[in-house]
């Protein structure tokens, strides 16, 4: 069974960074992409970012472009989240998500959909305070 196991969360001031990381284990497992969703208490879950596992292209949620910068790591099977300047309204759960090649239910969604990925970790808190 494959799992995504995220690390990197934790506490951080106003204009801080943090990175957190997403590593597949398990059994082999091939990505055609994976990407980052946050959910704050009371809020819907949001899309933060994604990455393409072939040519690497990425995507961002207007919210956090220019601040966060997605990346990956092809033999680890592991995706990283750098957040930069982060804001208080950046507090949130923030958890990992992938879109097995294999996978046919993403036909009819985007990158940006919960329905387009999977797997998904257990997720990490994120909480930027003074």
């Amino acid at each position: 069974q494959v799992q995504l196991v995220e690390s990197g969360g934790g506490l951080v001031q106003p204009g801080g960074s943090l990175r957190l990381s997403c590593a597949a284990s398990g059994r082999t497992f091939s990505s055609y992409a994976m990407g980052w969703f946050r959910q704050a208490p009371g809020k819907e879950r949001e899309f933060v970012a994604a990455i393409r596992w072939s040519g690497s292209s990425t995507v961002y949620a207007d919210s956090v472009k220019g601040r966060f910068t997605i990346s990956r790591d092809n033999a680890k099977i592991t995706v990283y989240l750098q957040m930069n300047s982060l804001k208080p309204e950046d507090t949130a759960v923030y958890s990992c998500a992938a879109s097995s090649t294999a996978y046919s239910g993403r036909i009819g969604y985007t990158i940006f959909d919960f329905s387009f990925y999977d797997r998904w970790g257990q997720g990490t808190q994120v909480t930027v305070s003074s």
